[in-house]
């Protein structure tokens, strides 16, 4: 809305929803309906690691259980361009709608898999759905709300987490035990009804159709989808090579990198590699924060359990506060009285990530007790609720109302593709420094690293020390987050 158009009474809202917060009675059916949402993705996402090994087990897939996980990822990738161009020539509706039906279509084909080919050729449909909605949903929250509104929506998108985090691997657990792996996929779907009867009409009505009547005619960009479909390829090919160190895979890893590095370049914003002042920082902090944090997540349980001697599941809490202590960031983030200090909040938040990354190894010390790791990813987590939240708010707040699908595209591409590169890499470091023996003996159950310590320790390093660093450039791109 321009300075002129907000000076006329006809086009702002009525004044009843320009008091309303996220629940007043104006925007409580949307925001229910598209958090809830979030919480169901939030649910699959945290339950489908529990169930996994299961059903690569009955399935006779063990040799392709990483695939289960980056058919999801890397087909997310050409869902989130799609949803971008999509959202901004048609409105948002469409790729919603159609990701939740591919989402669910997904999870019926996963959960009556009878081989393995099928249940990852479900996980890469679940995928594809899973990046029109996040897409989608951005796009939803640019339209639909008030600029002094997104970054509480944003909130409570991370707080549709909490729950999920800490009860879905419990539940998905019981299900797996006492009902079967495939009802953690089955039982799911029927539950999209809910969110879909709430929120569709809301977004029909303050959502729907293009910014500009003139773009809805226009075809989706060729190029961009060409893109597209590369960087879902090249990515795939990263990790099949990152998972295999013998010098054959230097094949795919370099093919993929041919097909990685002139889609990148297409689909972020032009001066995203060199932090440009502005947009490109943003989606840059997002790579940054999003794949230093996680490629050193998931390490944590691996090092508790083989180092230290904590049964899995005991690992897994060690994590398990952090969904509260992100969610309490995020909501810090969203005071109006913090909106005037976000740069400086961003970089506290990189701050206190690059702290808890560097300190969490400290528990191969076994003078170090091992709650100190919960603690240190707790503060970790804060500092991320502090961050990702804001770099969403920020990408809106930047971004033109016909560029919000393109842009929002392009954050969580950003986010997605620096969590497979850096993971790529983690993963490399820690096999080449001999890791792979330790969760293989701890999985064997035969000299135990975790009963004797010896293990590799150094691998455990490679990985957090690495990210660290990486959190810190991080804490430096948060000065560049807006022009001057």
């Amino acid at each position: 809305m321009s300075a002129l158009e907000s000076r006329d009474p006809a086009v702002l809202p009525p004044p009843a929803e320009r008091q309303d917060g996220v629940l007043g009675r104006a925007y409580r059916a949307l925001s229910v309906g598209i958090v809830s949402v979030v919480v169901l993705i939030a649910f699959e996402a945290t339950a489908v690691g529990t169930a996994m090994p299961v059903a690569a087990r009955e399935l006779d897939g063990v040799a392709l259980y990483a695939f289960a996980f980056s058919g999801y990822f890397t087909t997310s990738l050409s869902g989130m361009v799609l949803a971008g161009q999509w959202s901004d020539r048609r409105g948002p509706l469409g790729p919603l709608t159609t990701g939740i039906g591919a989402f669910a279509a997904g999870l019926v084909i996963a959960g009556t898999a009878q081989a393995m080919w099928v249940f990852i050729l479900g996980r890469a449909v679940q995928g594809l759905g899973g990046g029109l909605v996040i897409v989608a949903l951005y796009v939803v929250v640019g339209r639909a709300y008030p600029e002094r509104l997104r970054p509480a929506i944003m909130a409570s998108f991370a707080a549709g987490w909490v729950v999920p985090s800490v009860v879905g691997p419990l539940a998905a657990g019981a299900v797996t035990e006492h009902l079967g792996w495939r009802w953690v996929f089955l039982g799911i779907p029927a539950l999209v009804l809910f969110p879909l009867a709430l929120a569709l009409p809301q977004i029909r009505h303050r959502a729907a159709g293009p910014v500009d009547a003139a773009a809805g005619s226009g075809s989706l960009d060729r190029r961009r989808i060409r893109l597209a479909l590369g960087i879902s390829l090249g990515a795939g090919l990263l990790q099949y090579a990152a998972q295999d160190l013998r010098p054959l895979s230097l094949l795919p890893g370099l093919a993929g990198a041919a097909l990685l590095v002139p889609a990148v370049r297409g689909l972020l914003p032009r001066g995203t590699y060199r932090a440009a002042r502005g947009l490109p920082s943003v989606v840059l902090l997002r790579g940054l924060a999003a794949g230093s944090f996680i490629a050193a997540e998931s390490f944590v349980p691996l090092m508790l359990v083989t180092q230290r001697g904590l049964s899995p599941t005991l690992a897994g809490f060690s994590l398990a506060a952090g969904g509260g202590t992100w969610a309490l960031g995020s909501f810090v983030q969203s005071r109006p009285r913090v909106a005037p200090h976000r740069d400086r909040l961003m970089t506290l938040g990189m701050v206190l990530v690059a702290v808890a990354i560097v300190t969490a190894p400290g528990v191969l010390l076994h003078s170090v007790p091992v709650w100190s790791v919960a603690v240190a990813w707790g503060v970790g987590c804060f500092g991320m609720g502090l961050v990702i939240s804001s770099t969403s708010v920020l990408l809106l707040q930047l971004s033109a109302p016909e560029e919000a699908g393109t842009n929002s595209a392009a954050l969580q591409i950003s986010d997605a593709l620096s969590n497979v590169v850096l993971l790529a890499a983690t993963g490399a470091a820690f096999a080449s420094l001999g890791g792979g023996s330790t969760a293989a003996g701890t999985a064997t159950g035969a000299g135990s690293a975790a009963a004797t310590g010896s293990g590799h320790p150094a691998a455990f390093a490679a990985v957090f020390l690495p990210m660290a660093a990486v959190a810190l450039a991080g804490a430096w791109v948060t000065r560049r987050l807006r022009s001057r």
